[in-house]
């Protein structure tokens, strides 16, 4: 909560606690990156592909989508349309983060790849915009960091120990991406969605190439919601 000083200036959280809890968030979500590079290796990407994709692309749920369909088997296309669409909601982070962080422009473009769940969830949690700043610039430099780091151990050692299948790890990257999804689904139209979305991408696991049930549980969002909208 914003606090008032005498001047009427208004005055944020410490630092320190800024600082603490982007720290936090940056390195629990950051070590994941191992996940994917054990996942990236066992769909048959190179050591350097999945360390592009991780510089690249970096946001997880698209990068796992990505090599999730390619390791079925999907037409590379289809993996990558997507991953596109998983990504499209970091472009409606940014719609509010550039209101609220008010960047100058040359550092815009920079920022603008840091746009993700954790950059802009800490972000939105500051009472002020200097503490927000400050959040998403901790929070995205350590995840970025810890992320491509994560992503090149992964992957390397994910070659070292051969068929990832034989030891389990290919479950590594859905365990990941449901650990991280689960705390987010908060309110009944949230769980709705997610309910419909198993339901749809599983449905049509056994007819559709791999990777366009994907983007048939996207209609999971819209289907749910307009039904929300019909009630009286």
């Amino acid at each position: 909560m914003i606090r008032e000083t005498p001047e009427g200036v208004a005055e944020g959280r410490p630092r320190a606690a800024i600082v603490r809890d982007a720290l936090g968030v940056g390195v629990a979500v950051g070590l994941s990156g191992f996940a994917f590079g054990v996942t990236a290796a066992g769909a048959g990407i190179s050591t350097l592909q999945a360390c592009v994709l991780s510089l690249l692309v970096f946001t997880g749920a698209s990068q796992f989508a990505l090599v999730g369909a390619l390791a079925a088997g999907g037409n590379p296309f289809t993996a990558a349309a997507g991953a596109f669409f998983l990504g499209t909601r970091n472009a409606f982070y940014g719609l509010r983060l550039s209101q609220l962080l008010k960047l100058p422009r040359p550092v815009r473009p920079l920022a603008a790849h840091w746009v993700i769940d954790e950059t802009t969830a800490v972000a939105l949690a500051q009472p002020d915009r200097k503490s927000a700043r400050l959040g998403f610039t901790v929070t995205g430099l350590t995840l970025y960091a810890l992320w491509n780091l994560t992503t090149l151990l992964g992957a390397l050692g994910a070659e070292a120990i051969g068929d990832t299948r034989a030891w389990g790890l290919d479950a590594a990257g859905p365990a990941v991406f449901l650990a991280l999804l689960a705390p987010m689904l908060k309110t009944s139209t949230e769980r709705a969605v997610a309910a419909l979305a198993l339901v749809l991408g599983l449905g049509f696991l056994p007819v559709l190439p791999a990777g366009v049930p994907v983007l048939i549980a996207a209609l999971a969002a819209p289907v749910v919601l307009w039904m929300k909208g019909r009630r009286p």
